[in-house]
């Protein structure tokens, strides 16, 4: 009996010894993770920058005010950020609800200068597949990892400095611009730093290409950097990160990809008089407001659970109301327009 007493205590205490181990593992691969913008962590909802030097306060910095509306958000993002697709149902949403009270600054950060480097245990581009499919996971928003298999990104610096192109020809058409690019490059596996996928989002969105173009190794590679320079002031460190402010100046930070009711919440608590504003949530009208909407989207505006929302969409491609984009990880709704 003694015997078989200590054996069980050795069991025991290499029970014990075994999952603190695993516990240690576990937090080294997400440090790693942190450590790595490209592999954005799914505990904290970010892609995080590798520190570099001292910031400034996030309460003392500068932030550019558009008084135009009483809410205004500074929302720092990437077109190749994860993260970023996971929080657009919440965007959306806030944007239907809250629209009247608020005004979105989007800022690129630069999340992938190059590959000239090697940490949080990625050194080229393949290394990013199975995380991307992992993240699609976990957001339940549809990502096709193999792009960084089939055709891999050299660097976001190219698609976000389109995009700053975009904004100097139309703001909205700006916004449009994002979406589309994002959906070539999570959905159908494009590398967005090619100039024939950027020229075919900016028409697709009403854009001028040729002036895009033009802007593209000029202007707009200025306002980045300025972008990248205003991040660097306000201590952004990932993305997404949004910064909430009113006209007193008051400021509240979100980062990472959060729950609506954190979005809503930031919100109120500058403005607590705000009330969302009921939205007609039948397809037709949802995507008449956006075009495109994934599974997920879809289920976060209308208020219906996944399942539902599933069958109705399938219905409505059915009856050839909606075009679709099928990946390996989930669908994309497209609005047939009459």
């Amino acid at each position: 009996m003694l015997n078989l007493f200590r054996t069980l205590i050795r069991i025991h205490f290499f029970l014990v010894l075994l999952l603190c181990c695993t516990n240690c593992t576990a937090q080294n691969n997400r440090n790693k993770m942190s450590d790595n913008p490209m592999l954005c962590n799914p505990d904290t909802g970010l892609c995080e920058m590798p520190a570099k030097g001292s910031a400034v306060g996030l309460e003392t910095a500068p932030m550019p005010v558009k008084p135009t509306k009483p809410i205004q958000i500074i929302y720092f993002t990437d077109p190749i950020c994860s993260s970023c697709w996971g929080i657009e149902p919440q965007l959306r949403r806030l944007k239907l609800e809250y629209g009247e009270y608020l005004h979105i600054d989007y800022r690129m950060g630069g999340l992938l200068p190059d590959w000239s480097y090697n940490s949080g245990g990625i050194s080229k581009p393949s290394d990013v597949a199975g995380h991307w499919d992992e993240v699609s996971h976990h957001y339940d928003m549809p990502i096709d990892g193999d792009v960084w298999l089939e055709d891999p990104l050299p660097s976001s610096y190219p698609p976000s400095i389109a995009f700053k192109a975009a904004q100097m020809q139309d703001e909205l058409r700006a916004i449009a611009f994002l979406r589309r690019i994002r959906e070539m490059v999570f959905l159908e596996k494009k590398n967005i730093t090619r100039w024939e996928h950027l020229q075919k989002a900016a028409e697709e969105t009403g854009l001028d290409a040729a002036l895009m173009k033009t802007a593209m190794e000029g202007s707009a590679s200025q306002a980045f950097q300025k972008d990248l320079e205003l991040a660097r002031s306000m201590g952004v460190r990932g993305f997404p990160t949004l910064f909430f402010s009113d006209a007193a100046g008051n400021r509240l930070t979100l980062y990472g990809a959060r729950p609506y009711a954190q979005f809503e919440q930031n919100l109120k608590a500058l403005l607590p008089d705000a009330s969302g504003k009921p939205f007609d949530t039948r397809p037709e009208a949802l995507f008449t407001r956006y075009p495109t909407l994934t599974s997920r989207e879809f289920s976060t505006l209308s208020g219906k659970p996944k399942a539902e929302v599933e069958q109705l969409l399938s219905d409505l491609f059915e009856a050839k109301k909606l075009r679709k984009t099928v990946t390996k990880n989930g669908v994309l709704w497209i609005w047939v327009k009459n």
